[in-house]
C-alpha cells in the first residue's frame, strides 16, 4: 500500500506543478494577445470610447452654439434690413494746420561727475 499512496502523491504532485505552470502560460498568453490588440487598435488611429464620448459631446453643444448665433445673426439683419437707409454724413472741413511748430524741448544739462 506504501508504494500506491507514493505513486499517487507523486502524481499529485506533477499534477499541481502542471496545473500551475498553465496557469502561468495562461497569463503570457493573455498579455501576448492583449498586446497585439492595443497594437492593432493603435495602428488604427482608434480612440477609446471615452474620449470619443467627450468629442462628441463637444460637438453637439458647438452645434448649439453654431445655431444660436445663426438665430442671433438672422434677428438683427432683420432689424437692420427695417431701419431706413440713414444719411451719410457730409465731409468737414479740413481744420487749418498752424503753421509754425512747438519748440523742441532742450534735454536737462548732465550733472559733472565727481
Amino acid at each position: 500500500m506504501q508504494t500506491s499512496n507514493r505513486i499517487f502523491d507523486d502524481l499529485a504532485k506533477v499534477a499541481n506543478g502542471a496545473v500551475a505552470t498553465l496557469a502561468g502560460v495562461k497569463d503570457e498568453l493573455e498579455a501576448m494577445i492583449r498586446q497585439q490588440i492595443e497594437r492593432f487598435l493603435a495602428d488604427g488611429n482608434l480612440v477609446p470610447r471615452d474620449e470619443f464620448d467627450a468629442m462628441a459631446e463637444v460637438a453637439k453643444n458647438a452645434r448649439a452654439a453654431q445655431e444660436k448665433l445663426e438665430a442671433r445673426v438672422a434677428k438683427l439683419e432683420a432689424a437692420l434690413a427695417d431701419k431706413p437707409a440713414a444719411k451719410t454724413a457730409k465731409p468737414r472741413a479740413a481744420a487749418k494746420k498752424t503753421a509754425a511748430k512747438p519748440a523742441a524741448r532742450k534735454a536737462p544739462a548732465a550733472k559733472p561727475k565727481s
